[in-house]
C-alpha cells in the first residue's frame, strides 16, 4: 500500500505542487526534495552501520 505510487497519483501530486508552488519554483522544489531524500538515505545507512557494529561487539 505505502511506497507504491502509480501514474495517476504521481500526476495528481505534480498538479497540486504546480498549483501551490507555481511553475517557476517547481524545479527548485524538486532539487531541494531530492537533496533531502539523499541526505535522509545517507543518515539511515549510517545508523544501520552503527547498529550492525554494536551488534557485532555484543556477540
Amino acid at each position: 500500500m505505502f511506497g507504491k505510487i502509480g501514474t495517476g497519483e504521481l500526476i495528481l501530486i505534480l498538479a497540486i505542487a504546480l498549483i501551490v508552488v507555481g511553475p517557476g519554483k517547481l524545479p527548485e522544489l524538486g532539487k531541494t526534495l531530492g537533496k533531502s531524500i539523499s541526505e535522509f538515505k545517507k543518515f539511515s545507512n549510517e545508523i544501520k552501520e552503527e547498529i550492525s557494529l554494536e551488534d557485532k561487539k555484543t556477540k
